[in-house]
């Protein structure tokens, strides 16, 4: 853009009401990444940084002077360039209060009801929550749930986070009993409900009498804290109301990678892409900016679109909706809701489609930003609108300043190849054109995910069928699949040979049929699970057909049979249910002492300082003047040889400082076990291992050089990757038996004996905050002091002294507090921090890291994949006589702590049932794997599902109830472990019966029974 007058180069911007001004802004880095290292506002996070975990949510608030309102919506900070905030305000956790004034009813709710255990997504619950005050002051449970779509929390669960939220929504200031499903108070006396007795939380026992004996209380949140006040908050910059020009000017930005520019009118806009065919339009940068972070892309032209007025109005056409490319996901849904509320229901069937796909397509922050044309242009082939569109056959109005515009059909030619369309590279999409629909359409969206909201979809399709007038006969029908191939695929053989018939089981036979031919997957297509997705894509195809059958049933009854039952149960969509829960706490004796904490609920002590953003982790500490920043190179290949390492054109980059290797350590102080090293310098085995270091003197300098590190690898034969190879390989680290009796004569004796096997996988371990460390020297005696997110501070103590080659008391490491860690933080943290002592002590400066997540990720290993092969003997009452069973277990490529897990394993096989004769093998498989570590359980949850599947493998066998049959065999006091343990006090048998009267299991188990028959 040349420079004109009203061309904008000073970005211009508030924070909690401060005013910004940077004439020096470079636009590649994102409104995180400004906060916390230019205005040192350190209590938003970097958990994920791409936009699905929320610990990095700010408010940002827009005045509209044609409406003279002002918005209010939560983005994530992470995927925000800091250039795009230009003329907005932004607050972050620090900007609504403190610990050192009254805290915000938000703030504190979420502390008191014991939403905050490691506290790090807890800046990002606080903002989401109080954005949606701003927007409502009294909010619905249900709108609470949506804004919290996009918000993780890994340590504390969600129970908490919505109880302490629960009193700020119309539903929960009218307090129904105590929250729990089953309670007494809205159970007793209702026509159809079986009434639950002996109340765990009033006491009321079936005769309606209050127990004498009440050991069990909860909290009545409402009477703890104040109501929210909207009159009390920060008023919005009356400078933004002032000069809304801000919003419109023409902003440009260069930085020294990248130029950013946000024109004010069309024909700027096109004039620009005329210049810069190859640009790159973002509106909320959720794509671009995960393709920046984690595909290392570099786009030197970004344009803004989203202040053109073309670009972001919906028109109401006789025909349809006229959607402007840079409307927001969050726009339109509010435009539908509309719709569908003004206009006869016949009219916006395809906008109800679209709507309820809208529930479960990514987090709230997300949708406020993301742009519909965004969606589009990306043409990612598991978009969740792309098929609606195609189905809905939505016309597309491109535009260039040389041919002027055009419209296109969103049919099957108009994704050409994965992410590519037919749309030229200078011209840009300027609406999108949604029909309404006639009385004879019908459709219909479907996805399936591995979780229901903010989850990429494995498959998901939009269907539309247009019936003859009056008739059943199909005039024209579009099936848009994603997940189906390299782009959106659309049926178009089954499409036309459908095309005539009647809506009947011949269709839909016929159909099926021709799906399989119209939707092929190679077993080696990328994302896997071939033969799930191609059977998804059929289910959905089968509920379309039931669902348009219902509706041609209730139109034209005459012509159409009624579904039956079980085909109606096959359509039914399960009911959403608000949560309702409560926390119940030990009721503690009026004689006990006010400072005794023993049962009461007291709050941790971090929790206030969490909710406020005051807590401090490793990387919101402050930097040091001569600090520097590190960032690995790790391996690419799972088992090769390094043939040699080229960091010249890495050292080359402005504000690199230098390059670590082996070749900067003696080899006696480079290896620090039998099987791990500080830098991998012969042969690499596994994915993500750290060959060298780059140590520059900020972040994005030294990830961007680290990626310029090239390395030559020679591969090696074998690669052992699953459990399988490292069996048929015999590599393994160790092995070792346990056994009790004579488990092989009891099998030759047992009535029966069955044989299986059974495989769990892994899990990451997903600490929102990961691996961090700062470390910093000192100039007396070698001394190193780190600080460190460890969990185990003596070993990080011990590795660092052997590498630097002083004495253990000259390394101080110091643990404040950790952003989640459940065991993966336990040996990882000292291979992280060894490399910067070494950088820190030759340099003699502090040296920072935090990994990013998809380095944590493959660097960290996670929870030990098992795979057991078991041979049981039992009577003919399912009591167990023998196990025979081999555990193995995936270590990786070094054994870490995987003895102790397997070891743990192995003790836990028998879960809570007595074997007299009983041998367990356990294996340590060492594969190419990152080197898996110490998780929550140790190798327990692993064997005690073995345990349950040998139970319910018996109990299938003999037709017996699973319960029973546990039941038979579980431990009584004086019984004698596998492991030789004696049993005292056994209480195995009581708690289960607990359990299953709290649960109210029989009852609930009538009714699943019942309902399936």
């Amino acid at each position: 853009m040349a420079d004109t007058e009203d061309t904008c180069k000073i970005l211009v911007f508030f924070v909690n009401g401060k005013k910004i001004q940077d004439p020096d802004i470079d636009p590649e880095i994102t409104l995180l990444y400004y906060l916390r290292n230019k205005l040192k506002l350190c209590g938003t996070k970097l958990g994920c940084g791409e936009g699905g975990c929320g610990a990095c949510t700010v408010m940002i608030s827009k005045y509209h002077p044609q409406e003279e309102n002002i918005r209010h919506y939560s983005v994530n900070s992470c995927l925000t360039p800091v250039a795009s905030v230009h003329g907005l305000a932004v607050t972050t956790v620090e900007g609504i209060r403190s610990t050192r004034n009254k805290l915000h009813v938000v703030q504190e709710r979420i502390a008191k009801a014991h939403g905050s255990q490691c506290g790090f997504c807890t800046p990002g619950m606080v903002m989401s929550m109080y954005t949606l005050l701003r927007n409502n002051p009294i909010p619905s449970m249900a709108q609470l749930e949506e804004y919290l779509t996009g918000n993780l929390c890994r340590c504390t669960g969600y129970r908490p986070i919505l109880d302490g939220f629960r009193g700020l929504t119309s539903d929960g200031m009218v307090i129904e009993g105590c929250g729990r499903a089953d309670c007494c108070k809205f159970l007793r006396d209702k026509p159809g409900v079986i009434n639950v007795p002996n109340c765990p939380v009033n006491g009321i026992n079936e005769d309606n009498n209050v127990l004498e004996e009440n050991d069990i209380s909860h909290i009545l949140y409402e009477n703890d804290f104040k109501p929210y006040d909207p009159s009390q908050e920060v008023i919005f910059p009356p400078e933004l109301k002032v000069h809304p020009e801000l919003q419109t000017q023409n902003l440009e930005y260069r930085g020294p990678r990248l130029i950013f520019y946000r024109p004010s009118t069309l024909q700027q806009l096109l004039k620009l892409k005329a210049q810069h065919p190859e640009a790159r339009l973002i509106v909320g940068n959720t794509e671009v900016g995960v393709e920046v972070k984690y595909k290392n892309k570099l786009y030197p032209v970004l344009i803004n679109p989203s202040n053109i007025h073309d670009l972001t109005a919906v028109k109401r056409l006789d025909s349809g909706l006229q959607i402007g490319a840079s409307v927001t996901l969050s726009k339109i849904g509010q435009i539908l809701r509309e719709e569908i509320k003004e206009r006869k229901e016949h009219q916006t069937r395809i906008f109800t489609a679209i709507l309820e796909m809208l529930k479960w397509f990514a987090g709230k922050q997300i949708r406020n930003v993301a742009a519909i044309g965004g969606n589009i242009m990306t043409g990612s082939p598991i978009s969740d609108l792309n098929p609606l569109l195609m189905a809905a056959r939505a016309t597309l109005t491109f535009c260039s300043k040389e041919r002027g515009e055009r419209k296109l059909l969103m049919d099957e030619n108009f994704f050409t190849g994965y992410r590519k369309t037919i749309a030229l590279n200078d011209e840009i999409l300027l609406y999108v054109h949604i029909p309404y629909t006639s009385m004879d359409e019908y459709m219909y969206s479907y996805k399936q995910s591995r979780r229901r909201g903010d989850d990429v979809a494995i498959v998901n399709a939009g269907m539309k069928v247009i019936f003859r007038k009056e008739n059943d006969a199909v005039q024209d029908i579009v099936l848009a699949f994603g997940g189906m191939g390299p782009t959106i695929v659309m049926a178009t053989n089954t499409m036309k040979e459908l095309t005539g018939m009647s809506w009947n089981s011949s269709l839909l036979e016929r159909g099926l049929s021709l799906l399989l031919e119209d939707l092929p997957l190679s077993p080696s297509a990328p994302g896997g699970m071939t033969e799930y997705r191609r059977a998804l894509a059929l289910s959905f195809f089968f509920k379309y057909y039931l669902n348009v059958l219902r509706q041609l049933s209730l139109r034209m009854p005459d012509k159409v049979s009624p579904l039956a039952e079980e085909e109606l149960r096959a359509i039914e969509e399960p009911e959403h249910m608000l949560p309702r829960s409560t926390q119940l706490f030990q009721k503690v004796p009026p004689s006990q002492s006010t400072v005794d904490p023993i049962g009461r609920p007291m709050i941790h002590t971090s929790a206030l300082k969490q909710a406020t953003g005051e807590a401090v982790y490793i990387d919101d500490m402050p930097h040091y003047e001569n600090e520097l920043y590190a960032s690995f190179v790790y391996s690419s290949h799972a088992h090769a040889k390094i043939i040699s390492i080229d960091e010249s054109e890495a050292l080359n980059v402005d504000g690199v400082v230098r390059f670590f290797c082996a070749r900067d350590l003696a080899r006696e102080k480079n290896r620090v076990s039998k099987d791990n090293v500080v830098f991998v310098q012969d042969v690499v085995t596994c994915v993500g291992q750290i060959i060298g270091m780059i140590v520059a003197k900020n972040q994005p300098t030294a990830q961007r050089a680290a990626k310029l590190v090239k390395i030559q690898y020679e591969d090696i034969k074998p690669l052992i990757i699953t459990i399988q190879d490292a069996i048929r390989e015999k590599s393994y680290f160790n092995k070792w038996t346990l056994y009790k009796g004579n488990t092989e004569s009891a099998l030759n004796t047992s009535a029966h004996v069955l044989e299986g096997e059974m495989h769990v996988g892994g899990q990451e371990h997903f600490y929102l905050e990961t691996q961090a460390q700062l470390v910093v020297p000192s100039c007396e005696d070698g001394t190193m002091e780190i600080f460190s997110s460890t969990q185990n501070p003596t070993d990080m103590q011990e590795k660092v002294a052997h590498v630097l080659g002083v004495l253990k008391n000259r390394v101080i490491c110091r643990v404040k507090r950790l952003g989640g860690g459940f065991g993966g933080k336990e040996t990882k943290p000292p291979f992280v921090a060894m490399p910067l002592c070494i950088a820190a002590a030759e340099l003699n400066c502090p040296v920072r890291i935090m990994l990013d997540r998809h380095e944590d990720m493959v660097l960290t290993g996670g929870r030990h994949p098992f795979l057991c092969k078991w041979k049981v003997g039992f009577s003919d009452q399912g009591i167990l006589l023998a196990i025979d069973a081999d555990l193995y277990a995936n270590a990786g490529y070094s054994l870490d702590i995987s003895h102790a897990v397997v070891q743990n394993a192995m003790f836990a096989m028998d879960n809570a049932y007595k074997c007299d004769n009983v041998k367990i093998i356990g294996y340590v498989c060492k594969t190419n794997l990152p080197s898996n570590t110490a998780f929550r359980g140790f190798g327990t949850p692993q064997s005690t599902i073995f345990a349950e599947d040998i139970i319910s493998r018996i109990a299938a066998f003999l037709n017996a109830n699973a319960n029973v049959i546990r039941e038979r065999n579980m431990y009584r006091t004086g019984d004698t472990t596998h492991s030789k343990e004696i049993l005292e006090r056994c209480t195995v048998r009581r708690c289960w019966d607990e359990v299953l009267d709290q649960a109210s299991f029989h009852i609930r188990k009538t009714r699943v029974d019942t309902f399936n028959k």
